[in-house]
């Protein structure tokens, strides 16, 4: 949610909690009360008073959250709107938590598991919005580049997600970006997400066997890319790196080539399908698959200092929230 707690009069936390100040003892910055009356925390606030809950600042808000938790997350489903199936008698979940006292990873019968019975997309969430206002601002080292509205956004998650299901890709199944912070890396994420397929990336400085150590554990049936990137005003080139991931990893099907630094990049991969003319405009749908507020949606990785770097799944619904 954006924007600051009352309860600081106007201090911006630091991620120790604590208000952020110079050594002076004055407040690095102090947000108006118009923006502290218009933030996101402070409509939260007043609605969740409006129910009966003693909350009337950030603590208190943090105290009811661990304390009951039950409570606390349907509030913010409810404040946020969430698009998810709806039954016949209004109800979205059959129960809020179980296990919640086990904290560790979700066990069908242990917990914990949350909002069991919901079915959700989190890219349908995430592409509510309409019409042209920004929903991408794209820069890079030389500066402002382009820019999607979020008609233009969801257009082009339209065309990759059809891209997608034309290669084969089925709620479950993995999808692999390498690739620098683009509208195309985001663009990918949703179509994938809204397909009900699980999303991994990792950054296109890697080497090739870094790539591989974590892409090659999850076996992805489709990989994008960019054909390079641009560091300290220089260009790297990638097509080489890609070229021996995609021969060492059984599982990829189609790679998909965004051409960055180049015109016409993926003739010099064999078989790879240029990021333009990856699936269709035609049609004006995109069906959204709903599934289990816990069904995987992104794969990332530990570091890798101690063996091979460890896969972490992150779940739709947790993320969305």
């Amino acid at each position: 949610m954006a924007g600051d707690a009352p309860r600081a009069a106007g201090y911006p936390a630091s991620t120790t909690g604590h208000p952020a100040i110079w050594p002076s003892g004055h407040p690095l910055w102090r947000p108006s009360p118009e923006r502290i009356a218009q933030a996101n925390l402070t409509r939260f606030i007043a609605e969740v008073r409006s129910h009966g809950v003693p909350a009337g600042d950030f603590a208190s808000l943090y105290r009811w959250s661990v304390e009951r938790p039950d409570e606390f997350w349907p509030a913010v489903w409810r404040f946020t709107s969430v698009v998810a199936d709806r039954r016949a008698d209004g109800s979205e979940w059959d129960q809020v938590v179980v296990g919640a006292d086990r904290m560790a990873p979700p066990d069908p019968e242990l917990g914990p598991r949350w909002f069991l019975g919901a079915r959700l997309n989190f890219a349908e969430n995430l592409l509510r919005a309409a019409g042209q206002g920004e929903a991408i601002v794209f820069w890079n080292e030389a500066g402002r580049q382009r820019s999607l509205t979020w008609a233009e956004l969801y257009s082009e998650v339209r065309r990759v997600a059809r891209g997608l299901r034309r290669s084969g890709v089925a709620p479950g199944d993995r999808v692999a970006g390498f690739l620098p912070n683009l509208p195309e890396t985001v663009v990918a994420m949703l179509a994938t997400a809204s397909l009900g397929a699980v999303w991994s990336s990792c950054s296109p400085d890697f080497g090739a066997n870094g790539v591989l150590d974590r892409f090659g554990q999850i076996a992805p049936k489709v990989l994008i890319c960019a054909d390079g990137y641009r560091y300290a005003g220089k260009p790297i080139y990638s097509l080489e790196r890609i070229r021996e991931v995609a021969a060492r990893i059984p599982a990829i099907e189609q790679v998909v080539v965004v051409p960055y630094l180049g015109d016409d990049p993926a003739p010099a991969l064999s078989g790879a399908i240029d990021w333009r003319s990856f699936g269709e405009q035609r049609g004006s749908d995109l069906p959204f698959v709903r599934l289990p507020f816990d069904h995987p949606l992104y794969i990332m990785y530990s570091s890798g200092t101690t063996g091979l770097p460890k896969c972490m799944v992150h779940g739709a619904g947790g993320t969305l929230l």
